[in-house]
C-alpha cells in the first residue's frame, strides 16, 4: 500500500517488487487481485500517468510506447492511450529541441545531432522534420 500511496503502478510492476520481496505466486496474485477490486491498482491509470509525465519531461510516443511495453502494458491499452500521430507530440518535439537547443544549428552537423536527439527522445520522423522546420524559422 505504501509503494500505491507514492505514484502509480502497472500490475507487472507490482508482481516483480513482491516476488523480489519473496511473496509466493499465489499471495502475489490475492493481492493484486483485491487491489484492481478495491481501484486501488488500475493498468490504464497507469499508463495514463506515465504517458503525461514522460510528455512534459520531453518525451516523444515510440519511446514512451517501449518504456510502457517494459513495464508490462499490452499492446491494445498502449495503442488506446497514445496517439503517436497526435499534435500535441509536434509541440512536445519543438518543446524539447527549444529547451536544449536555445539557438538554430549553424552547420549540417549540428542539425543531423539535433535531429538524432529527438529520434532519441522517441519522436517519429515527420515530428522530428515539422519540429527542425519550426525551430529554423523562429
Amino acid at each position: 500500500m505504501r509503494w500505491l500511496a507514492r505514484r502509480e503502478y502497472a500490475r507487472a510492476e507490482l508482481q516483480r517488487r513482491l516476488h523480489g520481496k519473496g511473496y509466493s505466486d499465489a499471495a502475489i496474485e490475492t493481492t493484486l487481485e483485491r487491489l484492481l477490486e478495491l481501484d486501488l491498482q488500475s493498468d490504464q491509470r497507469f499508463t495514463e500517468s506515465y504517458i503525461r509525465a514522460r510528455s512534459v519531461r520531453g518525451y516523444g510516443p515510440l519511446r514512451i510506447r517501449a518504456e510502457l511495453g517494459e513495464r508490462g502494458i499490452g499492446r491494445e491499452l498502449i495503442a488506446a492511450m497514445l496517439d503517436l500521430n497526435d499534435e500535441h507530440w509536434q509541440q512536445r518535439a519543438t518543446d524539447a529541441l527549444m529547451k536544449r537547443y536555445p539557438e538554430p544549428p549553424p552547420d549540417r552537423r549540428e542539425r543531423a545531432r539535433r535531429e538524432q536527439f529527438l529520434r532519441y527522445r522517441g519522436f517519429v520522423q515527420q515530428q522530428v522534420s515539422r519540429a527542425m522546420a519550426q525551430y529554423s524559422d523562429s
